[in-house]
């Protein structure tokens, strides 16, 4: 044999050889990089309320996305964006288990949206981390509070899952909201992860040294954070208000633990038997109660519709039983119903338009109603009939409810204070609590309907965004419900009453008229997280042109 031939034959097989142990080695990376994904997604479902404890573990908040940039270092530009796809889909699957229940479409629909979110984010992380190689960490947090900020926003805003929200029982914190808003919480939150996980680039093998390796290059931004968060923890507790002297409204929550939505008269009838008894024992338990609250769709049939049209003989009759109650009743009643009324369409002909509405009932006659203007997508709301007719055609299929949106900030007054009525799924947007706050409300009581998750942790998260809607404004927050969380948070931000969920009764407290002080965040709303979002949008252009311009010189 030649010599070429020899040494091509043991190039061949020196080729063979390395081809061989890099499958395992391809292996291994591949299980290294689901195994983060995996813990992300543990973690970042942990630190809210989940099946093991109602509460969350609001700690892990801090570290809940420490894998993510480790696994972005790691993977390949090839890899990244379905790295980001598998995360977001299987995080949501596991954060909003419950979403089965709601709507059959629904435990598709929300972790797909994310996994194409995270398929978009991911990508830019890694961008961050390669063309800032010492503080690409604080351009992946403007990426990622920016991205938490868009995803609140247009037909998709859905909050449920921003980081500052794990920390609803941090009572600081939750009063830190009240700067500029849940973003400034969840700054603090997700800096820890994204700084820290610079620790495992050092090339340490031992953690305690990488953390060391970790202070001792990069100390000033540690130094800033622990500075910064001090700063927020101190105002957190310096900037609790003193309500002892505001006036006090004593309120009735009536919990009557019926999803009138799970089918017909029957239903309805179930549900308007359970408030009526409800209401009546609170009554007569204590007399001094100044306002009595139902949950949202407490009462179904649309009480001004039926009582104009009377279509339905034993819809009017439900009505004519409530409006009857209500009549012999010496304090006002906020209840949830649906508000029908007949217009003209574009071709001239009269249609129903319904809207998810809260009704006050004062001085013997329904006063005024609220019609929800944040309707929940694809199960409240859907615009795009025309443009995805299939879609449209799919939830009307699955026995989907739409409403009309409203356009109007009421504001009710009865028992001596003027309140808001956002309803279920309003209280999660801090622009809307700011908006009936500024319009002059000065308790905010929320009307929900979470009975159809049958499950505790989807009504605590529901109510861990309330709680910073009281921290963003300083006002009380009251949430009447038809199964959980039916409680009373204060302008402090705590949860000075809570009902049990699933459990048929009634919550009297003393809600706290609050308005000696206001905040920052009601005055400019979330302008640093317009700002923040501005910014991100410039650095990942300036990183698109950085990592083209390398290329152009590399390939030169």
């Amino acid at each position: 044999m030649s010599n070429g031939s020899r040494k091509a034959s043991l190039a061949a097989h020196k080729q063979k050889k390395q081809g061989s142990l890099s499958k395992p080695s391809h292996i291994k990376n591949i299980t290294v990089d689901f195994s983060l994904i995996v813990a992300a997604a543990l973690l970042f479902s942990a630190a809210f309320p989940n099946p093991v404890n109602h509460y969350g573990f609001g700690f892990l908040g801090f570290v809940a996305i420490l894998p993510l940039p480790l696994l972005v270092r790691r993977a390949s530009w090839r890899m990244i964006a379905p790295y980001g796809f598998v995360y977001g889909f299987l995080t949501y699957s596991l954060f909003n288990y419950w979403l089965l229940n709601f709507h059959p479409l629904a435990i598709f629909i929300v972790p797909v949206i994310y996994a194409v979110y995270f398929t978009a984010l991911f990508p830019a992380l890694k961008l961050a981390d390669r063309v800032f190689p010492r503080y690409g960490f604080l351009v992946q947090l403007c990426f990622w509070l920016a991205y938490e900020y868009l995803r609140t926003q247009f037909f998709l805003g859905y909050p449920y899952g921003i980081l500052g929200y794990s920390q609803f029982m941090v009572s600081p914190l939750v009063r830190v909201s009240g700067l500029v808003g849940i973003w400034g919480v969840s700054a603090l939150v997700v800096y820890p992860a994204v700084y820290l996980g610079r620790a495992f680039f050092s090339g340490l093998t031992q953690p305690h040294k990488r953390i060391a390796f970790l202070l001792r290059s990069r100390p000033l931004p540690a130094l800033v954070y622990l500075g910064v968060l001090a700063v927020a923890l101190f105002y957190g507790f310096v900037s609790s208000v003193d309500y002892s002297e505001a006036r006090h409204v004593r309120a009735a929550m009536v919990q009557q633990n019926v999803d009138p939505w799970e089918g017909g008269l029957q239903a309805y009838r179930a549900s308007l038997n359970a408030s009526l008894r409800q209401s009546s024992a609170a009554l007569a338990e204590d007399p001094d109660i100044d306002i009595v609250i139902w949950s949202e769709t407490s009462f179904v049939p649309a009480i001004a519709y039926h009582t104009r049209y009377r279509e339905r003989q034993e819809s009017y009759e439900l009505v004519r039983e409530l409006v009857g109650y209500l009549e012999q009743q010496d304090v006002p009643f906020v209840l949830g119903n649906g508000d029908g009324r007949m217009v003209r369409n574009e071709q001239g002909e009269l249609a129903r338009e319904d809207y998810n509405a809260a009704l006050l009932f004062n001085d013997g006659e329904f006063t005024d109603a609220y019609r929800k203007i944040h309707l929940v997508p694809f199960t409240e709301h859907f615009p795009y009939r025309d443009t995805l007719p299939w879609l449209y055609g799919l939830l009307v299929e699955n026995d989907t409810t739409f409403w009309q949106a409203g356009d109007e900030y009421t504001v009710f007054e009865a028992a001596g204070m003027a309140f808001a009525t956002p309803i279920c799924f309003e209280d999660s947007f801090g622009y809307l609590t700011r908006n009936f706050v500024n319009a002059g409300a000065e308790v905010i009581v929320n009307l929900t309907n979470d009975s159809w998750a049958h499950s505790v942790p989807s009504a605590m998260q529901h109510m861990a965004m309330a709680v910073f809607r009281a921290g963003e404004t300083r006002r009380s927050v009251v949430r009447g419900t038809n199964g959980g969380m039916t409680s009373v948070i204060d302008p402090n931000g705590e949860i000075s009453a809570l009902y049990p969920a699933f459990v048929e009764g009634y919550l009297i407290a003393d809600v706290p008229v609050y308005t000696e002080r206001g905040t920052l965040y009601l005055r400019i709303g979330d302008t640093v997280a317009v700002f923040m979002t501005f910014s991100a949008f410039v650095l990942l252009v300036f990183c698109g042109i950085r990592t083209a311009l390398d290329k152009l010189q590399a390939n030169h």
